[in-house]
């Protein structure tokens, strides 16, 4: 070796070490070449200990195996970005981490190995959790502009002692905004009872509701108190209103308008403090100008009215949510899952979500029976939700506002830019649709914008 080419491999040395980013190079067996001083403090492994070794064996990655960076980044001889990992320390602690692969040429552009730079998201994921905890009120996380107002707005109504009506899709989270504003009033250590009037056949509807009196009818052997005595000093939920009887909407009225209340065979008025709070996925005036809601009871429990946005309306929360509902079902399965993988995490954000926040939830506890490792993996989510794989290619290392504006363009191009097609296969209002194009800045392969496009 000359003098200049010893200066080189110096100042080579001199440069890789003094980036803050971790810096590993590998042969073509995988084993490590070189090991940069941000590698040796991201994992806690010297240099010596590292060099020679399988770069499997020191990262002790959650990718290592088949979903190897490096390995994909040399086979597929094409560059990965930005893809979350986890590795497990010299000391044994678990450490997010995002990685970059690349390939090594030599001069005559043969491959001789690959180059991974990865960077520690210890402090980016607590302040990740910080932001959580201020898009958040009670159990529910949000950083939507309208499910941001209903928060801000939410201390106020729960004060209030109002009879509150919230309306939304089903899976959308009403019975948690519920609760939450249970929580937060005064009668916040009364007991939360919760009726699904939906399920309830109406010759059970009133019983279930008020109670009755033993030899109410053939089977009633004793007393059984109703629903609104069990909520006394606290707040009722009445999931589904919409569906009850007109003979159920009639008492109902009667509570809400005297707060008294006779159980099924009494001739003796029961009175109820209990705080009401109704929901429903119908739109109520709709159901009354139909006839099929009486208007003065519309009126009663039409107070305070909540409207929950769809999850396809505000799909900048479903990064949040999964990381709440893996959270979540760490603590409930006593579970180490980490995180979900960028593959992953795109399909979600693509999949309409017709199920709302509830099929959320029930995707991540698929995903947790199916992973065995630390991060959910595309192929761990149902298949409604993953079975398009190959469309998936073109999002990888894009954010989210990125990946949006690219599934928009391509909806737009299958139905030749029309919105109201456009709109219908993507499972959105035409007029959320217009508002994400123009926000997302989305023009025509013509000039001018979207908006003067056909419908």
């Amino acid at each position: 070796m000359n003098a200049y080419t010893e200066q080189i491999g110096r100042h080579y040395e001199i440069i890789l070490n003094s980036i803050a980013d971790g810096v590993l190079t590998v042969d073509l067996d995988f084993n490590i070449t070189s090991f940069n001083a941000a590698a040796e403090k991201i994992t806690g492994i010297e240099n010596q200990q590292a060099i020679g070794k399988p770069c499997s064996e020191v990262l002790n990655a959650s990718v290592c195996g088949k979903g190897c960076i490096l390995r994909r980044a040399i086979y597929q001889e094409k560059a990965v970005i930005n893809t979350p990992v986890y590795i497990v320390r010299g000391d044994k602690k678990n450490i997010p981490i995002s990685v970059n692969a690349a390939l090594l040429r030599n001069l005559d552009g043969e491959i001789i190995g690959g180059v991974e730079t990865f960077r520690d998201l210890t402090t980016v994921n607590r302040l990740q959790r910080a932001l959580r905890q201020k898009h958040s009120f009670d159990d529910i996380v949000s950083k939507n502009e309208k499910m941001g107002r209903i928060f801000s707005i939410l201390p106020r109504i729960a004060e209030s002692g109002s009879t509150v009506l919230i309306e939304g899709g089903s899976g959308t989270g009403k019975e948690l905004i519920a609760r939450a504003i249970h929580n937060h009033s005064h009668q916040k250590d009364g007991p939360f009872v919760t009726v699904n009037c939906g399920a309830l056949p109406d010759t059970l509807c009133e019983s279930e509701l008020f109670g009755y009196k033993a030899g109410a009818f053939t089977d009633a052997k004793k007393d059984k108190p109703g629903r609104f005595a069990l909520a006394q000093n606290g707040s009722i939920f009445l999931d589904e209103i919409g569906d009850v009887s007109p003979t159920v909407q009639s008492r109902l009225l009667r509570v809400l308008e005297n707060k008294i209340y006779e159980p099924l065979g009494s001739t003796k008025t029961v009175q109820s403090n209990a705080r009401i709070i109704a929901a429903t996925h119908r739109k109520l005036s709709e159901q009354v100008k139909q006839g099929r809601f009486r208007e003065d009871l519309y009126f009663r429990i039409n107070v305070i009215k909540l409207l929950l946005p769809l999850l396809v309306e505000r799909k900048e929360d479903i990064p949040l949510l999964v990381d709440h509902f893996i959270d979540h079902f760490n603590h409930l399965k006593s579970r180490n899952i980490h995180g979900i993988s960028q593959e992953a995490l795109v399909a979600m954000v693509l999949y309409p979500w017709p199920g709302n926040i509830r099929e959320l939830e029930n995707a991540i506890e698929h995903a947790f029976v199916l992973c065995r490792g630390q991060e959910i993996q595309l192929h761990h989510l149902p298949d409604r939700i993953a079975f398009k794989r190959g469309a998936l290619t073109p999002f990888s290392g894009l954010t989210l506002k990125e990946i949006e504006k690219q599934a928009i363009e391509l909806a737009l191009q299958r139905n030749t830019w029309k919105r109201v097609a456009t709109a219908r296969e993507l499972g959105i209002d035409k007029n959320t649709l217009r508002r994400k194009i123009q926000r997302l800045g989305i023009v025509t392969p013509h000039s001018g914008s979207i908006g003067k496009s056909r419908q």
